[in-house]
Order: C-alpha cells, then structure tokens, then sequence
C-alpha cells in the first residue's frame, strides 16, 4: 500500500484525489494546505485521514510515503522541496518549476538524497499516447516526419486571474503550450532549431503562441498554444509510410487512429474511467516498489530538456517571470 499526501487544495487536486481512488493498493493519507480549514475540506472530502495546515507539516508526517504537489507553477520549486528535504517521494505538477535553473535544482536534491522524484507529465503515462509510441518503434508509419499539436482554451481571463499573472508564471506557454512541445520531444527528441512568436498580452505574459521545432533528420514539429479560441486539441504524428492521429484532446484520448499506406484505418480505443490521472500514480507506485528514484517513462533529463526548451521559447517571445 502506498500512503499518499496532497499538497494543496485546488482544482486539479480535487481531480487526483478523485482518481486516486482507481488505483489499486493506493490510500490518501493526509492534505497540507496553508489554511487548516480549506485542508479540511478537502480531507472531509475525499476522506484523507489528517489535514495540516502547513506544508511542513504534510511533509513531515511519517505515515506519508508519496506527496503530490499540485501547487501554481510558481509555488512548486518551494512545495517540492520542502518534500525532498524530508525525505518524502514527489510528483510534482507540470512544469517543475519557472525555469531550467530550479528544476535542475530540484533534480540536484532528489538525486544526491536518493528520494524519488517524477514530474506529473500524465500524458506520457498514458496507455494510448504509450501505444503510439510503441506504433511508431515497430515501424507502423515508417520514420516520423511531423508532428502537429495545438492547446487553446477561450477565454477571455480576468486581470487578476493566474493565467495572465507573471508572479504566477502566467500565459500560455507554461500552462498549455508544455503539452504539445512534450509530444513533439516524446516522438522526435530536441529540435536543433526553433523558432517562435507571440502575441503578448498587457501584463506581459503569451496569449497566442506559435512555435516551429526544427530536426536536423529533417523532420518539424508544428506546435501552438493559447487562451484567445478554443482549438480543437488534436495531434497527428505524420511518416513516411503513414500518419497516427490523436482526436481531442491529444494528452488524454480516448482513441488513436492508425493510416497506414495501402491499407484501411485502424482505429484502437482504451477504457477512459476517471480523469486519467491514475496512470501517473500508478507509474509512480511501481517505481516505488521497484526501488527507483526516478520513472523511465518521465525521466529527469526529459523533464529538464522540456524545460530549457520552454526556457528558450520564453527567451525568444519575451516573455519574463518575476
């Protein structure tokens, strides 16, 4: 049994709390949250045995083994660490940190304690994105030689919400735009080429954001994110021999079309219950059993190329975080 903790109390909290109850030998243990009373809440809710109000104090608590960190972007090098230097396993939300210095630190941490570290990039725990790749290894499509991927909401988000906010490592890119370029590193590794453009908007954080990967192999990668129109979240992966398309949306789906040159599409569906969040606690159990400090399915390098390369998209779109 593995005893979880989790580390904050918001939406996306609420969303693997719920999932946490799929996942087998799995038992939500204790909630830590700034306010004892909204950490109570949450603990009533989802029936978590202890809330504290302090992240110090989840941290501390012996009878936690895991503890998922599901702060703002701009919290998660504070909330992560305080769980490394106590000992504690963590999956720490997407991105890791604001930038590749303080994830790389993070990283440092976990490694020369020996404590387990994962970034909670759930789609690529996922069974169908997995299938896609095992697709593409067996030469389903011939050599990858696109990917196209895009994440837009509607909107519009009021001045003071999160998305808009640099302290909060606001915009588009962080929040949507990490999915497609996590794809696009998944199928075709670091580009050696990108370039990118934004529509800014008055806080000075990405609105509308394009970006191009470039691979020496010759292959692109076609990637947008936004919050100005809701996109239709699909990703296609393009070969010479064939095309696999991932509907909506891309991270989570549902199904994965195959077209294969000469033949009828296929078609492979998955068993969609909960949220999907599951996977990447379930991955995270299996390493913990297996005595690992980190996924191979989300391993640290992958985390901290992802990074650099949000790193160097911001650099290039002028985007800057306090």
């Amino acid at each position: 049994m593995t005893r979880w903790g989790i580390l904050a109390t918001g939406h996306i909290a609420s969303r693997f709390a719920e999932d946490l109850r799929l996942v087998p030998d799995a038992e939500l243990v204790a909630v830590g949250s700034r306010s004892v009373e909204s950490a109570r809440r949450f603990a009533d809710t989802y029936g978590a045995k202890r809330a504290h109000g302090s992240w110090v104090e989840l941290a501390a608590d012996p009878e936690v083994d895991a503890i998922y960190v599901a702060t703002p972007h701009s919290a998660h090098y504070e909330a992560a660490m305080t769980c490394l230097t106590a000992g504690r396993a963590v999956l720490l939300e997407k991105p890791f940190t604001l930038d590749l210095a303080t994830s790389t630190e993070l990283v440092d941490t976990a490694r020369a304690a020996g404590v387990f570290l994962m970034e909670a990039m759930w789609m690529r725990t996922n069974p169908l994105v997995l299938r896609a790749v095992e697709l593409i290894g067996e030469g389903a499509i011939g050599t990858v030689s696109g990917v196209r991927a895009d994440f837009g909401v509607a909107g519009p988000f009021p001045p003071d919400h999160r998305m808009r906010n640099p302290a909060l490592g606001g915009g588009a890119l962080l929040d949507l735009g990490i999915y497609p370029i996590s794809l696009a590193h998944l199928l075709l590794g670091v580009p050696q080429h990108i370039r990118s453009w934004a529509q800014i908007g008055p806080e000075g954080t990405d609105e509308n954001t394009g970006m191009l990967f470039g691979y020496d192999a010759g292959a692109l990668a076609t990637l947008s994110c936004g919050m100005v129109g809701a996109t239709n979240l699909s990703a296609s992966i393009t070969g010479s021999a064939g095309r696999i398309d991932l509907p909506e949306p891309f991270f989570r789906p549902g199904s994965l079309t195959v077209y294969r040159d000469g033949a009828a599409p296929e078609t492979i569906t998955a068993d969609t219950a909960g949220n999907g969040y599951q996977y990447e606690a379930i991955e995270v159990q299996r390493c913990l059993a297996a005595g690992l400090t980190e996924s191979p399915l989300v391993p640290h390098t992958t985390t901290l190329e992802v990074m650099a390369l949000l790193d160097t998209v911001r650099e290039q779109i002028g985007v800057r975080y306090e």
